[in-house]
């Protein structure tokens, strides 16, 4: 090979490189020496990387997941290269109703297509390269896992956090079963995209209401994209204002009777001029008169078909029907007419607000069935409300008050605590705070999840399984198809359902709804170091040392399900004792949306589904990890590009020709030669390239920027590239291999089968992964060689790389050796040289 200095040596013809001949011998060689098994018990600085949980309910995992997973288990092998012990373990969210929808399609049983799914997935992910530890796998379905889910809703039950009761509940006529609010999309079942309606049926809940507090409060502790923060917030919603009680008249009550009312608008209390309380409220019934009875109840069962979300839509029509019944209003004891409206909830705020000018839904409502309005706000910086007092505008923000006696002149700020304050007095209202937030509704009327440990005994009631019991094992039952009767199929079994009471035992019976799948995930985190432990949910010792978790990486589709039901299980955990810290995950990363190649979201009706494992049998996983990263920021993603990644694999054939060509370059280098200038100048500005790549890559990696850390690396090579056709690999062969060591570890977290083999090659005997990441040298990364300008009888002929502070002999050797130059001073007489050190060159000829 031929170099621009003149330098030339041979090289031997080198091997190509072959993805899958080197991906198969480095996933054999990392299963039997296990070195991705995590010592849980070593004393070295632990880090517990945690990916969320794939579902096996489909035939593959899709690109979404080799995304995910390769940008956390990036981090996560950078960090074992910075003496972490790292723990990064895998398992599968295998109950649930996506699994047994695919086992309903594919016409087999759900532990049959669950257990094939999960041989296939297993597969990929091993495939993926990522550093698993695959002693400590979890599956939902497993006995031995959801043991512990019924022993955790034993757990909440003892604490009075499991309940059973009768309420209205979201189900989904397609999946035949309860949904919680937050897997109603749009009045949409999430699952299966059809219209959910309203039912009243008994179901469990999980009082995470008790907790909405702490749940926003505590979100200050932890490490998570402020977008994710606010949404989790929002959820929750939290809300500042008071309740007021409210006296109702009826013709058919003659006992006193009141309602009480929760508003965050106070201040507009004088001008209330009528009440509007939830259709499905229980008063409603004992409340209206006969005259209004019939069409109160058509309205009633008009708004049992609508979800709670579809209620609240601002952009819906506003609906009503007046009860018949008055309310008293405490402000000024003007009595005003009770109506009911569906965009009024009975579990928010008491089920009724009082209605006035200055809320844009009540004004809808009054407008449209012409009920009294009264503005009692007026605009601080508006000159003319004329529109605002004539109603035909809607003034929602605050000002200052009329018509309000006492209270007239207040800015609405003040007269909300003032108006608390004198009505409290008389017992008519008080400070509250109220929070959007409903308690968690699991239980499940389909088959394919973990059985509630609840048994009912007509002499002892509702008693809990004993935990010795444990666990309630789901039948192999002959029909599991969802039944829609508000029984799940468990109801079917008489095996399963008839039992005896553990307290009397006597006859009894078992309750045949199971657990939502979002139980299961709720605390799956504190189960994977405790993996094989049957005895108990969780080592004291163990789980003190490793939880909670550091990073967690995932979408951020699950901020307002499973990382809000992970927080509070996690809090009640906390709560009773069990656990040293109340937040699961200190620090929490979302992937974005990979797209298909026309810009749109994958699906398989648009024909543009990537499967990754062709991607990888083409390309190779490296080729494919290294590509998936380098489309765009991690929180972003991208549009698949199925030329991008020939551009990747280009890159990574470079990588491992310069390597080989190290590698099997002879070493020539000789203490006692002559090292010219030039050279040393090069290999400055190769050990330069190499510590800043080990910085800049470093930092990017720890920011979870690994687009532009790929960036870096693929300039950082062709910089070497540069350096290559100047520096020979013999006479500075310890530098060159050196350098294409220290850039096979920066590399290593992203492609770990091309440089495991490179590592190998260069003569080590253990993984690259048991090596250390590199410090760089800041004096290295510092820009120390500058241009020297050299003029021939005062012409610019050319410029010299010298360092800083360089002596003139050395300029005058740099441009003796320099072709450009040394054409205007061969063959002449030099008379003389003027030297301004770090600038000038001026030779004099004759």
């Amino acid at each position: 090979m031929l170099f621009k200095n003149g330098f030339s040596y041979k090289i031997k013809v080198m091997e190509k490189y072959d993805p899958s001949k080197v991906e198969k011998k480095w996933k054999k060689i990392w299963a039997k020496t296990k070195i991705n098994d995590t010592d849980i018990f070593s004393d070295k600085s632990k880090l517990y990387n945690l990916v969320m949980f794939p579902y096996p309910s489909g035939e593959y995992l899709h690109i979404g997941h080799g995304y995910s997973y390769s940008g956390a288990d990036v981090y996560a092998r950078f960090k074992r290269l910075n003496g972490f012990n790292v723990f990064e373990p895998i398992g599968y969210d295998s109950f649930g109703l996506p699994a047994e929808n695919f086992a309903l399609k594919k016409g087999v049983y759900p532990k049959e297509s669950t257990e094939s799914n999960i041989k296939h997935a297993q597969e990929q992910l091993k495939s993926f390269g990522c550093m698993f530890d695959w002693s400590k796998v979890i599956i939902a379905s497993d006995p031995g896992y959801y043991k512990w889910t019924q022993w955790l809703f034993l757990k909440l039950y003892e604490k009075g956090l499991a309940y059973q009761k009768e309420a209205p509940i979201n189900w989904c006529p397609k999946c035949l079963t309860v949904l919680a609010n937050e897997q109603v999309i749009d009045g949409l079942c999430e699952r299966c995209d059809t219209e959910v309606v309203q039912k009243r049926m008994k179901q469990w809940f999980f009082k995470i209401t008790d907790y909405a507090k702490r749940l926003i409060k505590d979100l200050d502790k932890v490490d998570w994209p402020e977008s994710s923060k606010i949404k989790q917030r929002n959820w929750i919603g939290e809300s500042e204002g008071a309740t007021v009680k409210f006296k109702i008249k009826s013709k058919k009550i003659k006992e006193d009777l009141s309602i009480e009312v929760f508003t965050t608008r106070i201040d507009t209390l004088f001008g209330g001029t009528f009440l509007i309380m939830a259709p499905d409220h229980p008063l409603i019934e004992k409340i209206t008169d006969d005259e209004n009875l019939k069409t109160v109840k058509q309205y009633q069962i008009k708004t049992q078909k609508l979800s709670d979300i579809d209620r609240q839509l601002e952009e819906r029509p506003k609906t009503g029907v007046f009860t018949g019944a008055y309310a008293v209003n405490p402000s000024n004891n003007k009595e005003i007419p009770i109506w009911i409206s569906d965009f009024v909830l009975a579990s928010y705020g008491g089920g009724a607000v009082f209605a006035d000018a200055h809320d844009e839904r009540d004004f809808q409502l009054a407008k449209k069935f012409n009920i009294l309005l009264k503005t009692t706000i007026k605009p601080v910086d508006l000159e003319d409300d004329s529109k605002i007092r004539n109603l035909e505008e809607c003034f929602t923000g605050d000002g200052i008050l009329y018509d309000s006696d006492q209270f007239n002149g207040m800015h609405s700020k003040e007269a909300r605590k003032a108006i608390t304050e004198w009505l409290s007095k008389k017992s008519l209202a008080k400070r509250t705070v109220n929070y959007r937030l409903r308690d968690w509704s699991f239980s499940r009327q389909r088959y394919w999840g973990a059985p509630i440990p609840i048994i009912y005994c007509e002499k002892c009631g509702m008693v809990p399984v004993s935990e010795e019991d444990l666990p309630v094992l789901l039948p192999d039952v002959k029909d599991f198809r969802p039944k829609g009767t508000g029984k799940g199929p468990l109801a079917s079994d008489p095996d399963f359902v008839n039992t005896t009471c553990p307290k009397c035992g006597g006859k009894a019976t078992r309750e045949t709804d199971t657990m939502d799948t979002f139980v299961d995930s709720s605390f799956y985190f504190l189960r994977y170091p405790n993996s094989g432990n049957d005895k108990e949910m969780m080592n004291s010792k163990i789980t003190k040392k490793w939880l909670p978790v550091d990073m967690y990486t995932g979408g951020a589709e699950h901020v307002t399900m499973h990382l809000l039901y992970a927080r509070f299980i996690t809090k009640a955990l906390f709560d009773a004792g069990m656990i040293n810290f109340d937040e699961p995950f200190l620090h929490l990363r979302h992937q974005g949306m990979i797209l298909g190649p026309d810009n749109k979201k994958m699906s398989k009706s648009k024909g543009n589904v990537v499967i990754p494992d062709e991607v990888i049998k083409k390309e190779g996983a490296d080729a494919f990890r290294i590509y998936i990263l380098f489309m765009g920021p991690f929180d972003e993603g991208g549009p698949w590009n199925p030329q991008g990644i020939k551009g990747v694999k280009r890159f990574l054939d470079r990588y491992w020709t310069l390597a080989l060509e190290i590698i099997n370059s002879q070493n020539k280098e000789n203490p006692e030669d002559v090292i010219y200038l030039s050279y040393e100048i090069e290999e400055t500005a190769l050990a330069r390239i190499i510590n800043k790549t080990i910085k800049k890559v470093g930092e990017d990696i720890d920011s979870y920027k690994f687009n532009t850390a790929i960036s870096t690396l693929m300039q950082s090579l062709n910089e070497i590239y540069e350096i290559k056709n100047k520096l020979p690999f013999d006479k500075s062969y310890s530098l060159w291999r050196d350098a294409i060591g220290k850039f096979t570890i920066i590399l290593s977290p992203f492609v770990p089968f091309i440089t495991e083999e490179i590592w190998e090659k260069l003569g080590n005997t253990s993984s690259v992964f048991l090596s250390a990441w590199s410090f760089y040298d800041k004096n290295l990364i510092k820009e120390d060689i500058i241009d020297i300008v050299v003029q021939i009888n005062g012409k610019l002929r050319g410029k010299v790389q010298v360092r800083p502070g360089s002596s003139k002999e050395q300029a005058e050797k740099l441009a003796n050796n320099n072709l450009n130059i040394k054409k205007y001073t061969e063959g002449k007489e030099i008379i003389k040289s003027v030297f301004v050190p770090d600038k000038l060159l001026n030779i004099v000829v004759k």
